[in-house]
C-alpha cells in the first residue's frame, strides 16, 4: 500500500488529473453499463460505423495517458469496472478532447463452449482498451464517436 502511494505522489500532475477523471468515467460508465443497453447505446456513437484510422500524431500522448488511466483506475474501483465499461470511460474522457473513437462489441465462445462478450475502444490507428483480448472475438456491431457529427446534430438542437 505504501509503495502505491509513492508511486501515485511520483506521478506528474498531468497523470494525476487524468486518473481522477478516470475514476468518475468509470463510475459514470458502470451505472449506465446496469441500464438496458438499448437506451445507452445511442449516446456511444453512430451505430455500425468506425472513425478513421488515420494517425493524428497531436493526439498520441493524450491517448497514452487515456488508455494508461482507465486501465490504472480500473484495477481499483471498488464496482466492477472490464472491457465495457472501460471503453466506454474511455470514450467519453477522448470526446471531451474532441478526439474520435470507435467503440467495438465481439463475442465468442470460451472454453466450455459458453458466449462471452467483450468490448475495445480503439482511436486513429491505436487500440485505447481492450486490445489484449480482441483478437479472440468476432466484431458483432461497432459504435462511431464522430464528433463533427454530434457537433452539428447538438448545433440544429440548439437553433430549433
Amino acid at each position: 500500500m505504501l509503495r502505491k502511494i509513492k508511486n501515485l505522489l511520483a506521478m506528474n500532475n498531468r497523470m494525476k488529473l487524468y486518473l481522477l477523471e478516470a475514476l468518475l468515467y468509470l463510475g459514470w460508465a458502470r451505472i449506465l453499463k446496469a441500464r438496458q443497453f438499448a437506451k445507452v447505446a445511442p449516446t456511444l456513437g453512430i451505430e455500425r460505423e468506425e472513425t478513421s484510422h488515420e494517425h493524428h500524431e497531436t493526439t498520441e500522448r493524450t491517448l497514452g495517458y487515456v488508455s494508461r488511466s482507465v486501465r490504472t483506475m480500473a484495477k481499483h474501483t471498488p464496482w466492477e469496472s472490464k472491457c465495457m465499461v472501460m471503453a466506454m470511460a474511455a470514450m467519453k474522457m477522448l470526446e471531451r478532447r474532441g478526439i474520435e473513437s470507435t467503440l467495438y462489441l465481439g463475442t465468442a465462445k470460451d472454453h466450455t463452449g459458453k458466449m462471452i462478450a467483450h468490448a475495445w475502444l480503439r482511436s486513429g490507428p491505436y487500440y485505447i482498451t481492450g486490445y489484449e483480448e480482441m483478437n479472440k472475438f468476432i466484431t458483432v456491431n461497432t459504435f462511431a464517436n464522430k464528433l463533427s457529427v454530434r457537433g452539428e446534430a447538438s448545433k440544429m438542437r440548439q437553433t430549433s
